[in-house]
């Protein structure tokens, strides 16, 4: 090592440089001071030295010779400063809009007042019920308070819904979307983004909605990093949903700029590995910002295994504009999930998790991750689509296996469940019975979807007799998070509030974002500093 370049020395205070392990170990979490890679010119040892007095230039007048100087880390400082300036926030980090409600009011409300973004789980609700909501939001944050967004679900089989929710998000001045389970773009999803585009007193455009796209597949994430298709804007103006001027000014910009890449994760999922995915979309961000000109920047976050602050850290140090958790915020106790289903998700470890037949996209053979520790679900959703292939109705069923059905999964008699099934849409669409009346398989299917739906809910309200029939949304994050937090104020349920969860991560991604700053430049860095132990954390002084 003695052919290293010095640029100066340095004279500690009235603490020596840290050199060896305990001692770095006791330094590198101090990331808030500037830092100082020296060498003990008699050892020729490295290691790191805070305060004191640094001295660039040559010379021989210091007590160790000063090989890098490195400023002062911040947790607000990781990912792009443009995310947290555009959307009015402290840290890039944003918790997901976990559906039927279960990313709460209180938990938005939570991340909010921390100086972070959280979305409404929105999804499998109705507009009314979604406007309840923002009414909630906008009493205890104020309209012109922190920032917050609130989901939107494509809803292929009820698009009057996904224009209710939009109309209403239009209404009511709801500014940030969650787009999720599109393919594409949709003529909801650009009569939201695109409404209110202005130009500045520069000629730049300005946006005043902002839809954040959910994506795990390069070419659905290159619809939404590409302006709005031609034909969809005219059809807009057409219609009276935009302006002339909307629509021109939408042809300069992406239909999202912020790119929510979701890797294994919890509910639906490609099960996609984050190091492999998030370069590919980044590189397709650079290419089409290029090929379309747009000066405004799309930003590219990361989704998915973020249990822990070494996963944090690394989405940032892959370039991730910002974090999105999902998994961990429900148990998180502002979570809508039952305390019973919170239970359940902290003792769940890395592999309990397993796919299940989605409700949303039955028929389709679509499948989401959920929890399998302490339940029975994942078998028995499986099942009833293993039994929607084999039949062509209800009525065709075998008789031994329509009754081990009853008895095992629905607790009720087929005709039954139909009834209740035919209630549940004559109030949300009295198109889905005549079609079942038509078509004995998707009367069959819904029928089905009613267990996968009611499940959900089950776990939601904890109705405890149906507890082996809890469907909890969950990815291996969960179980990386348990372990990480063992032994910790973090492993009790009753302690893992939302924004405590996201400032430990973003605190421990900090601390090991430091550490790896060292090693690159030469400090021996104990493999433990790449560790974080969870601690009672109070904000810290704005930045």
């Amino acid at each position: 090592m003695s052919n290293l370049q010095t640029i100066g020395y340095w004279n500690p205070g009235q603490t020596p440089a840290a050199m060896g392990a305990d001692a770095l170990m006791a330094a590198i979490p101090q990331f808030r001071q500037p830092g100082y890679v020296v060498r003990d010119p008699n050892t020729g040892h490295i290691g790191l030295g805070l305060g004191g007095q640094p001295t660039l230039g040559g010379g021989t007048g210091g007590s160790y010779e000063l090989m890098a100087a490195l400023p002062a880390l911040y947790p607000e400082w990781l990912g792009d400063r443009s995310f947290c300036e555009v959307h009015g926030v402290r840290y890039a980090y944003v918790s997901g809009a976990m559906a039927n409600g279960i990313a709460t009011t209180q938990l938005v409300i939570a991340m909010a007042r921390a100086g972070m973004l959280g979305f409404f789980g929105a999804a499998g609700l109705m507009a009314d019920k979604v406007e309840a909501a923002i009414d909630v939001i906008e009493k205890e944050l104020g309209v012109d308070g922190p920032s917050w967004g609130s989901n939107l679900i494509h809803s292929p089989n009820e698009p009057d819904l996904e224009e209710d929710v939009v109309d209403l998000y239009l209404r009511r001045g709801v500014r940030r979307v969650s787009a999720s389970a599109y393919m594409g773009l949709t003529s909801s999803v650009v009569r939201y983004a695109a409404r209110g585009l202005t130009l500045d007193a520069q000629g730049k455009v300005q946006r005043k909605n902002y839809v954040f796209a959910k994506i795990s597949r390069p070419e659905v994430a290159r619809h939404f990093m590409a302006p709005a298709p031609e034909a969809m804007l005219k059809a807009l103006v057409l219609e009276g949903k935009l302006t002339e001027q909307e629509a021109a000014l939408a042809r300069r910009v992406a239909g999202a700029e912020d790119i929510i890449v979701e890797a294994d994760s919890g509910g639906h999922t490609d099960s996609q590995a984050m190091p492999a995915l998030l370069p590919i979309i980044s590189r397709l961000r650079d290419e089409l910002t290029a090929r379309h000109g747009f000066e405004r920047p799309i930003r590219v976050g990361a989704a998915g295994g973020l249990g822990t602050p070494t996963a944090v850290a690394s989405a940032f140090a892959m370039g991730a504009a910002f974090v999105l958790t999902g998994s961990i915020n429900q148990a998180a106790v502002e979570s809508g999930l039952s305390p019973e289903g919170r239970i359940m998700l902290a003792g769940a470890g890395l592999a309990d998790v397993d796919m299940a037949a989605a409700a949303d996209m039955f028929e389709l053979g679509v499948k989401l991750q959920v929890l399998k520790r302490g339940t029975m679900f994942t078998q028995r959703a499986n099942r009833l689509y293993e039994v929607y292939n084999a039949y062509e109705s209800l009525e065709a069923i075998p008789a031994p296996v329509a009754a081990r059905l009853e008895k095992e999964i629905f607790r009720a008699s087929l005709a039954e469940i139909w009834a209740e099934t035919a209630r549940f849409w004559e109030h949300r669409d009295r198109r889905e019975i005549d079609k079942a009346n038509a078509d004995p398989k998707h009367k069959m299917a819904l029928c089905f979807r009613w267990y996968l739906g009611q499940s959900s809910r089950w776990a939601i309200v904890g109705r405890s007799e149906r507890r082996m029939d809890y469907q909890i949304w969950c990815g291996p994050a969960m179980g990386s998070f348990n372990d990480w937090s063992k032994g910790t104020f973090l492993e009790e349920p009753e302690q893992r509030r939302a924004a405590q969860m996201a400032l430990n991560l973003l605190e421990g991604a900090a601390s090991i974002t430091r550490a790896h700053q060292l090693r690159t430049y030469g400090v021996p860095v104990p493999a433990a500093a790449f560790g974080f132990t969870p601690r009672p954390l109070a904000q810290t002084p704005q930045r």
